[in-house]
């Protein structure tokens, strides 16, 4: 939570101040460093001690969770089941779906793969298929490249079975953010929507990050430790979202050169892997990689999805799809 949505709002001095000194979130405040340490580098006029370690406890109590009695948290789990008031997203593809275990919420799911490979075809399968069935649901698209073309959804549309699919543009959100501290506003909207109005249709059940490497590469550096505690806190904005709010969220991350061949993969001839980092997996839910292969001596092109990493299902399994004009399916 970025410091800024503290209610009552801090100071626009105080907040300018522990920006200045890199401290712009709660994680930051509460774990970077003791609030002592944190306080002898702000300017001697911004407040008092008193004033900072009441500011420090304020930020504490509104991060931290509410306290839910178990019996009354599986109650509304129970409710929540049996009422089933969303239809869960899918990929479309039997199999994928299978390997995936479905994409019940809350989860988030990063979706990987070389150029071509169809990573953004998948997302926007599953983000359409999911508002054609529900008239009630709506999607988040953060688009980091502004690559996005609502132009490509009317003819996609047609593929898709489901009832609610003549207002499917209405419902899905499509929001510019080229830098992180854009992505943060973003997502604090659709927190604050959600709070507020939890029940008001459409309610956004899916989020798409086209693409995370984006926003995050810039800020990785051999030399310091900074960028990779932006990239987990984001990370960590996006699954404290998905539990919160029951989202199934999906980011799209590039690839990048592996030598001589990934140990994630159980192709020995698969020679990328995921951007960010090793650690990066480890932020998310399932890792899902997408290649493009040739198959069979014509030299046919299929589409294989492998799941890399999973905390949900088996890891290193796979299977083939094809992909043609932007639609996916069983081979």
């Amino acid at each position: 939570m970025r410091l800024q949505a503290i209610t009552p709002q801090p100071p626009p001095a105080l907040l300018s101040a522990l920006a200045q000194i890199g401290i712009r979130t709660d994680t930051d405040l509460l774990f970077s460093a003791s609030p002592a340490d944190i306080f002898r580098k702000l300017p001697s006029e911004t407040l008092t001690l008193r004033e900072f370690d009441d500011f420090v406890a304020q930020v504490a109590r509104q991060a931290a969770a509410p306290a839910v009695q178990a019996d009354v948290l599986f109650e509304q789990e129970k409710q929540r089941e049996e009422s089933d008031l969303f239809s869960e997203p899918s990929t479309g593809v039997r199999r994928l779906d299978e390997l995936l275990g479905g994409l019940p919420p809350p989860r988030v799911i990063e979706v990987s793969g070389d150029r071509g490979s169809g990573k953004s075809s998948l997302a926007l399968q599953i983000v359409l298929r999911h508002l054609s069935s529900d008239h009630n649901v709506g999607a988040l698209w953060i688009d980091t490249t502004g690559e996005f073309s609502a132009d490509a959804i009317p003819p996609l549309l047609a593929s898709y079975e489901g009832h609610a699919s003549s207002t499917v543009l209405e419902r899905l959100q499509v929001a510019l953010a080229f830098d992180v501290e854009t992505a943060y506003d973003v997502l604090e909207m659709l927190r604050t929507t959600l709070s507020t109005h939890p029940d008001a249709p459409p309610v956004v059940r899916c989020v798409v990050v086209d693409t995370v490497t984006a926003l995050l590469s810039p800020l990785l550096s051999a030399v310091s430790s900074q960028g990779h505690a932006i990239m987990t806190t984001f990370m960590r904005e996006l699954q404290n979202l998905a539990q919160t709010f029951s989202l199934t969220v999906l980011v799209i991350n590039s690839s990048t050169k592996c030598t001589p061949r990934n140990p994630d993969s159980v192709f020995a001839t698969t020679d990328r892997k995921p951007a960010l980092g090793p650690s990066f997996t480890f932020l998310t839910d399932t890792t899902l990689w997408l290649a493009k292969r040739e198959i069979g001596e014509d030299g046919n092109i299929a589409h294989i999805a492998e799941i890399f990493r999973s905390r949900i299902g088996p890891s290193q399994t796979w299977c083939l799809l094809k992909i043609c004009r932007g639609i996916l399916s069983d081979v």
